[in-house]
């Protein structure tokens, strides 16, 4: 994986790239609200919003709502310059902790964003794989889908890692295997591909692998 291209979010800050997009959040894409950090009206309205956010107004059940409140926080930030800073402008009941907390949320990989967007990922999850750095997140999030992690586990594999773990051995503790994927395929699809691995005396997954890995050098991101 090529961490310099695929887990740095290159979108601007407080875009609603993924909020906006109907086929991850659906009718809802028309709700999308973006904040720029370089206009003073959408900065306040992020301020507005980061204190609504704080106050417990957007439920865990609402991810798309969660979302934005994360990007309220990492467009305040941004835009008065510090987590401090964002945090006294946000209001006396708003910490930087909470604040550093969600803005990472927003920071996090569009892959990984998407993942929460549809529900597939707990915001409250998506929290503790925002404290990782880059191919962590990604397998962690994985790993959260995958596994059916809970909110627990998740963090509880976080601060293994981040207090020296490797995360394949962290995630393994919670009885997740990284890499174990069931997908299913079209039957002709799957006849060959066991008929091929049985001629090759391999098992089909390094067939599939092996297909992928010229998939991906022929169309990188």
């Amino acid at each position: 994986m090529n961490e310099d291209s695929r887990a740095d979010r290159r979108s601007p800050v407080g875009e609603p790239v993924v909020r906006a997009d109907p086929e991850v959040t659906g009718e809802r894409a028309a709700e999308a609200v973006g904040f720029d950090p370089d206009e003073p009206e959408s900065v306040a309205d992020a301020a507005e919003t980061v204190a609504r956010f704080a106050a417990g107004d957007v439920g865990d059940e609402d991810n798309v709502l969660m979302l934005r409140g994360a990007a309220a926080c990492a467009a305040l930030v941004r835009g008065v310059g510090s987590y401090k800073a964002a945090a006294e402008r946000a209001g006396d009941d708003v910490s930087v902790a909470f604040i550093r907390k969600w803005a990472r949320v927003h920071d996090l990989p569009q892959a990984i964003r998407r993942q929460v967007a549809s529900g597939r990922i707990a915001p409250s999850a998506a929290k503790h794989v925002a404290r990782l750095g880059g191919a962590d997140r990604y397998l962690l999030a994985w790993a959260t889908i995958d596994g059916g992690l809970t909110v627990r586990e998740v963090r509880s594999i976080a601060s293994a890692v981040n207090d020296g773990a490797d995360v394949e051995s962290a995630v393994r503790e919670a009885g997740v295997e990284l890499g174990d994927l069931g997908v299913r395929l079209p039957l002709d699809t799957y006849a060959e591909l066991r008929r091929r691995a049985s001629n090759r005396n391999v098992e089909p997954g390094a067939l599939v692998a092996r297909a992928l890995d010229d998939y991906f050098a022929a169309d990188p991101e």
